[in-house]
């Protein structure tokens, strides 16, 4: 169980953001910084593309650590596909976090968001971060900016803070997000910092981030490309002198770690590029969970399905497809299908429903896909959007 918090940030963390001209319009914030005051323990997941950006690469090779003390994000600016001189450039971004805050470069780790394939600004990261530094602070308008300060195409900060008791005391939760496309399962364009001051053994955090990425962050797609850039990473600095004691203590924070971060990545989907309509897709009954989540993500990635759901048409034969060629079901006969509770098709055959009553249910901007299959006991859950012309609009524009 959790609820909101008193604290906006965890004991001991400061955070910030500011603009220091990376982005084309020179006003807006591009630059975050979270730190904690005391070492953190810090885990991380990152994309499983092959090709990934530089700081992908510089915080994979520091993680996981207990002497983690704070992550800088840009945005703006992927620093991917950037060679020899994106490392170095990552590198000397976590330097000059440090030399401002007296650590050494490899208690900071980097993230970078934005354009692929361009060189970072660096004179402006150098003027930049010791400001940002400088601004740190625990308030809310502080947790904003930073917030801000990673968006690209997102319209809107993504941030939760939750209090969450255990039996050994109260500890607090706060975690950021961006993201809007090159959004897919296996994470997306998309970075997320969590925060704690529970104390965590690197075990227990490296359980905890991983299960609860798998059950949030790689249960969503927009378009199904998965990013050079993406990474979670959790810090947990101890300061409440709250630990995991027992087996119900795990499991109640593990629960709540899991909505917590499935509210995130919800807020991803529903914010993506040019999205009018949020969309579920439940598949039941699958041989194994591996076959629920190929069906689930086969569906929520096909286009066709995507634009129908743009024009509210429940065009129940495009999902039915959708399963069929992924070669993990036997025929049509086996498959059931229900539109925002409404069955639509049932072990083969069409059922009469009301076309219209469907059709006005997927206006209200959500639609539920419920897929029956009676082979095991495999499901699974993947959150995605439809297609819609502004998200041709915005990714035909994009660089130009």
């Amino acid at each position: 169980m959790t609820s909101d918090s008193n604290h906006i940030l965890p004991l001991d963390f400061l955070v910030a953001g500011l603009p220091c001209g990376i982005k084309q319009n020179s006003t807006k914030r591009d630059l975050a910084l979270f730190t904690s005051e005391r070492d953190c323990v810090a885990v991380g997941v990152f994309t499983t593309n092959k090709v990934c950006g530089a700081p992908v690469q510089v915080s994979r090779e520091r993680l996981p650590s207990s002497l983690v003390r704070g992550v800088l994000i840009n945005s703006g600016n992927a620093n991917a596909c950037t060679g020899e001189q994106g490392l170095a450039d990552a590198r000397e971004m976590t330097a000059l976090v440090a030399q401002g805050l007296g650590l050494s470069a490899e208690s900071v780790l980097v993230c970078s968001t934005g354009i692929i394939g361009h060189p970072l600004p660096m004179q402006k990261l150098r003027d930049g971060i010791p400001q940002v530094v400088a601004a740190r602070g625990n308030s809310e308008e502080h947790l904003q900016q930073a917030a801000q300060a990673m968006m690209t195409t997102d319209t809107y900060p993504k941030r939760i803070s939750r209090t969450i008791p255990l039996e050994t005391g109260t500890v607090t939760l706060t975690g950021v997000a961006k993201g809007a496309a090159m959004i897919a399962p296996n994470m997306a364009t998309m970075l997320s910092v969590l925060m704690t001051d529970l104390e965590l053994t690197i075990e227990q955090a490296d359980e905890l981030i991983h299960t609860a990425v798998n059950h949030s962050f790689n249960c969503i797609s927009v378009e199904g490309h998965t990013s050079t850039s993406d990474s979670v990473i959790l810090l947990a600095n101890g300061a409440s002198g709250v630990r995991l004691e027992d087996r119900g203590d795990l499991a109640a924070f593990q629960a709540a770690l899991n909505k917590f971060s499935q509210e995130l990545s919800q807020m991803i989907v529903r914010d993506a590029e040019g999205a009018e309509h949020f969309i579920a897709v439940d598949v039941e009954g699958a041989r194994s969970f591996e076959d629920a989540e190929q069906i689930a993500r086969t569906v929520a990635n096909d286009v066709l399905v995507k634009a129908a759901v743009a024009g509210n048409d429940p065009n129940w034969g495009r999902v039915i497809s959708a399963c069929g060629r992924t070669g993990l079901v036997d025929s049509e006969r086996d498959i059931s299908l229900a539109i925002n509770n409404f069955a639509v098709f049932r072990n083969g055959a069409p059922v009469e429903y009301d076309e219209e009553k469907i059709s006005a249910a997927m206006r209200t901007g959500d639609v539920q896909f419920d897929i029956t299959l009676p082979y095991g006991r495999g499901r699974w859950r993947i959150w995605t959007c439809d297609l819609t012309q502004e998200y041709i609009r915005l990714n035909s524009e994009y660089k130009t």
